[in-house]
């Protein structure tokens, strides 16, 4: 990953909006452009310098990982310690932060310790466009942490059966991903069996699975930083009738969404896709949530995939697409997948059959 290239795009940004420094203090944007993985620490970009400040927990990690920047280990906390480097650096006048993950306590304190040497700029996103588009080298991670997940799933419908609970399911699962490799689950792992099908966000609870009902399983897992995510629901014992229909109305959604899915087409469009076909289907009020998010170091990044976005899809681009049905008190269907934009339209990264699956 060309941590150099990352570093100047943000160098020419800040230039653009007439930043002479810009702070860069959320830990994800912290890690894209200079590789640090750490806990704490503050970046500083200036037309001159790349300085990650960060404490002595983080000597040797630092020097390991961070390309591109000059480290310095500091005594106090990076912010401060942040503070006082411009300080001393006295024609560092406009200082630019990142207004979306600081809080007003820290500006608060970030304002009183430099004083009057410098004005504080909230600064729009800057790093977040450029982590849109990922590189060779992160599609290749994902792609590995998606087809993770594939196989993950395999050895969890080995394990849904009536009785067993949601969260024993989740277990299996995790510790299977744990076994295989994994940094960590991508965020806390779905079952949400019977009426509890229904809960979009419904994560895995003492419930046993029924002896008949969906069963919505969304799992991602992180493999070398980045993260993959993926849903399928299955069916335990013999659907009926409108089940069945409910479930193909949601996956020719998803297709149609997928069909959507190209450069220069727009996120809005996307989901439009998704949701025009429910809506025929009379089952678009049932349809509450996006059709999907962009996803990465992070399991939601932009880009959004939702009505009014106005977004332009571009080759690199990673989202998912999930469009699902809930009905309250009843059941609850939704099928995602991982995909990449390409130069022609996508490419499907969680590649797993989408058949109605019985158990």
């Amino acid at each position: 990953m060309d941590h150099n290239l990352r570093l100047r795009q943000v160098q020419a940004a800040i230039a653009e909006r007439r930043l002479h420094a810009f702070l860069v203090s959320y830990l994800p944007n912290i890690r894209y452009l200079c590789g640090f993985t750490g806990s704490a620490g503050v970046l500083v970009i200036t037309a001159r310098d790349k300085v990650l400040l960060t404490d002595g927990r983080y000597t040797e990690q630092a020097k390991q990982e961070v390309k591109g920047a000059k480290v310095k280990i500091v005594k106090k906390a990076a912010l401060a310690a942040a503070a006082e480097w411009l300080k001393k650096h006295a024609s560092l006048r406009r200082v630019g932060f990142e207004s979306a993950h600081m809080t007003v306590a820290e500006r608060a304190q970030l304002a009183k310790l430099i004083g009057r040497s410098a004005s504080l700029v909230a600064a729009p996103p800057i790093v977040e466009p450029l982590r849109m588009i990922k590189d060779a080298e992160e599609i290749a991670s994902i792609r590995a942490a998606c087809q993770l997940g594939v196989q993950l799933f395999s050895k969890l419908t080995g394990k849904l059966r009536p009785g067993i609970s949601e969260s024993a399911v989740a277990g299996e699962l995790e510790f299977a991903a744990r076994q295989a490799g994994v940094d960590q689950m991508a965020f806390p792992t779905i079952i949400a069996a019977g009426e509890r099908s229904a809960l979009p966000h419904g994560r895995a609870s003492s419930a046993p699975i029924p002896a008949e009902g969906f069963v919505v399983c969304d799992f991602g897992v992180i493999l070398a930083g980045y993260c993959s995510d993926m849903t399928r629901t299955v069916y335990v014992g013999r659907p009926q009738s409108d089940a069945r229909s409910a479930y193909e109305a949601v996956r020719e959604a998803q297709q149609a969404a997928l069909n959507a899915v190209k450069p220069g087409g727009t996120a809005a469009e996307v989901d439009h896709a998704a949701r025009k076909l429910l809506y025929n289907r009379k089952l678009g009020e049932f349809f509450t949530h996006s059709t999907g998010h962009g996803l990465g170091l992070e399991i939601h990044e932009a880009p959004k995939i939702a009505a009014a976005q106005k977004e332009v899809l571009r080759p690199g681009m990673v989202i998912t697409i999930e469009p699902g049905v809930y009905l309250p008190g009843k059941w609850g269907v939704r099928i995602e997948d991982t995909v990449v934009v390409t130069e022609t339209g996508c490419e499907i990264l969680t590649a797993c059959p989408k058949d109605l699956l019985t158990l």
